[in-house]
C-alpha cells in the first residue's frame, strides 16, 4: 500500500525525502467500492472524446521483483492469457458503446502496461493490437503508442509485432547493469541478456527508447551507479528513468523492511543527484524528478508526460479510467492470492458487467484543483499560470493553496520568478524532493481513505 504521511506544519520538513510516489490522483487506495454502479454511458455522456487516452493493462509477469507493488501475477496457466484477452475484447466492446456514436471518439495517445505486455505472445499482441484498433477505434499509427517491456521478453518476433502496429516508445525495465544488484533487487537477470535485449529493440526501430534504472539498491555505490548510466548511456536511450528504490509492504523485499532510515535517504538522495548531474552534462533534459529526455529526442505528442489526464480509458482488470467528476477501476490489491482472484472474476464476467464502474472516487472542484496542481508542479516545466486560471474560474494556485505554497518557498523548494511570473514551478531541490512534495498536497478526505485501506 502507498500511503501518505501526516502533513506537515509551518516550515518543518517532512521527515523523509521518499513518502511516495505520486504517479496518479487520488491513489487507488482511497478508492471505495461503488454502491450505485452508475453506467458508464452516463459517466461518459458529456465528457470530450475528441483527444481521449487509451491504456490497455496486461497484470502477468515472468517474476516479481522485490521491489514490485504492481498489480500482476507471476506467470499463467494454461489458457489464461487467451481468457484475460477474450474478457478484454468484451470489456472493449461494452465501453465502445458507452462512448456512443454522436460524438466524434478520438484517441490521442495510447499505451499497453502492467505487468508486462509483452509477457503475452507475438499472436497475442497482435490480437491486443485488434482489440485498441476494431473494439476500440483506435488509430495506434496515428496516435503516439507505449509499451512496456522485460529484457526476457522483448523477443525479436514480439518486438516485430509492436513495430509493425504502429509502437512509437518501447519502455525496458533493466533498473541495474550490474548483476549482483538485480539480485538484491530481486530481479534475477544477466547483463548480457540485457543487452542482447537492447540490441533487439534497436534492431526493430522503435523511434523513442526509454531505459528504467534504480538507485538505492542494497550494496550499489557511487561507482556502480555510474557504470549502470555509462551501460545505459551506450545505447544512446531517447529516455531514462531513475527511480528511487522503495520497499513497501506486502512485496519481496517488504518481508525485510524495517523502520525509518536517514542514511539510505541521505544515499539515494545523493545517487539522484549524481544521476541527474551525469545526465544532464550528457544532453539530456530533465523533465521531473524521474524522467530525462535526450536534447534531440523525437516528441512524442502533446499530452507526453500528462499521467493522469481527464479522459482516460483504461481497459483491463488492473486499468484506472477518468472522467471530470469519476476516476474508477476494478477492486485492488497487492497481494499474489489476492491479485489471482480479481483476475479470476475479470475473466468470468459477462459484457454486460463492464458496462458500469464499481470501484473509484468522486472528484469535486477541490480535489480536481489539487490534482492539477500535482500533475504540474512535479514537472520540471512546472503549472501555467494561465491555464489554471482558465480551468478554474479566474483563481490561482495562490488562492487555493496559500499554506502549502508557501511551505515549499521557505524550503527553498518553490521558484521564485518574481511578480511578473507566468509559471510557478519547483526550484532543483524541490524536484529532488518531489516524492515528499507530492503526499503533502494531498487532501485530508483523501489521506484518510488511504489510512483506513486495508491492505490485501
Amino acid at each position: 500500500m502507498t500511503t501518505a504521511a501526516p502533513a506537515p506544519t509551518g516550515t518543518d520538513a517532512p521527515s523523509s525525502p521518499y513518502q511516495s510516489y505520486v504517479y496518479a490522483y487520488p491513489h487507488k487506495t482511497a478508492y471505495r467500492a461503488l454502491p450505485e454502479r452508475p453506467r458508464l454511458s452516463t459517466l461518459w455522456a458529456t465528457e470530450p472524446k475528441d483527444a481521449l487516452s487509451l491504456y490497455l493493462h496486461i497484470p502477468f509477469c515472468e517474476i516479481r521483483c522485490g521491489f514490485c507493488n504492481l498489480f500482476t501475477r507471476i506467470g499463467a496457466p494454461d489458457g489464461l492469457t487467451g481468457a484475460y484477452l477474450d474478457a478484454l475484447d468484451r470489456q472493449a466492446t461494452a465501453v465502445r458503446e458507452a462512448l456512443g456514436e454522436r460524438d466524434p471518439v478520438r484517441f490521442a495517445t495510447a499505451a499497453f502496461g502492467g505487468g508486462t505486455p509483452t509477457f503475452l505472445t507475438a499472436a497475442e499482441l497482435e490480437r491486443l493490437c485488434d482489440i485498441a484498433e476494431h473494439r476500440m477505434s483506435a488509430d495506434l499509427r496515428a496516435a503516439p503508442l507505449s509499451v512496456e517491456a522485460s529484457p526476457a521478453t522483448a523477443t525479436t518476433d514480439r518486438l516485430e509485432v509492436l513495430a509493425a502496429r504502429g509502437t512509437t516508445r518501447l519502455s525496458l525495465g533493466v533498473q541495474s547493469f550490474d548483476d549482483t544488484e538485480a539480485r538484491a533487487a530481486v530481479r534475477p537477470q544477466r547483463r548480457a541478456d540485457v543487452e542482447a535485449a537492447l540490441g533487439r529493440i534497436r534492431d526493430a526501430r522503435i523511434p523513442v527508447l526509454n531505459i528504467d534504472l534504480i538507485y538505492g539498491i542494497d550494496g550499489q555505490t557511487e561507482q556502480t551507479w555510474l557504470r549502470s548510466l555509462d551501460a545505459a548511456l551506450a545505447w544512446h536511450p531517447e529516455e531514462l528513468y531513475l527511480y528511487p528504490l522503495y520497499i513497501r509492504p506486502l512485496t519481496g523485499l517488504g518481508r525485510r523492511a524495517g523502520g525509518a532510515d536517514p542514511a539510505w535517504d541521505t544515499q539515494r538522495l545523493r545517487l539522484y543527484r549524481l544521476g541527474r548531474d551525469h545526465l544532464l552534462a550528457h544532453g539530456y533534459e530533465q523533465q521531473s524528478m524521474r524522467m530525462f529526455r535526450r536534447a534531440d529526442a523525437p516528441p512524442q505528442g502533446a499530452d507526453d508526460y500528462a499521467c493522469q489526464t481527464d479522459g482516460m480509458i483504461g481497459l483491463g482488470c488492473g486499468a484506472r479510467s477518468y472522467t471530470a467528476g469519476l476516476h474508477y477501476s476494478f477492486d485492488y490489491a497487492v497481494g499474489m492470492h489476492e491479485i489471482r482472484g480479481i483476475i479470476d472474476d475479470y475473466v468470468s464476467r459477462p459484457a454486460a458487467d463492464f458496462a458500469r464502474a464499481e470501484y473509484g472516487r468522486r472528484m469535486d472542484t477541490d480535489e480536481a484543483r489539487r490534482r492539477h496542481l500535482l500533475q504540474s508542479l512535479l514537472q520540471a516545466a512546472g503549472l501555467e499560470l494561465a491555464d489554471y486560471r482558465a480551468r478554474f474560474g479566474g483563481r490561482t494556485p495562490r488562492d487555493d493553496f496559500a499554506a502549502e505554497l508557501s511551505r515549499l518557498a521557505a524550503r527553498g523548494w518553490l521558484a521564485d520568478d518574481g511578480p511578473g511570473a507566468t509559471v510557478l514551478r519547483l526550484t532543483p531541490e524541490g524536484l529532488a524532493h518531489s516524492d515528499a512534495i507530492g503526499p503533502e498536497l494531498f487532501s485530508p478526505a483523501v489521506r484518510d481513505a488511504m489510512a483506513a485501506y486495508e491492505r490485501k
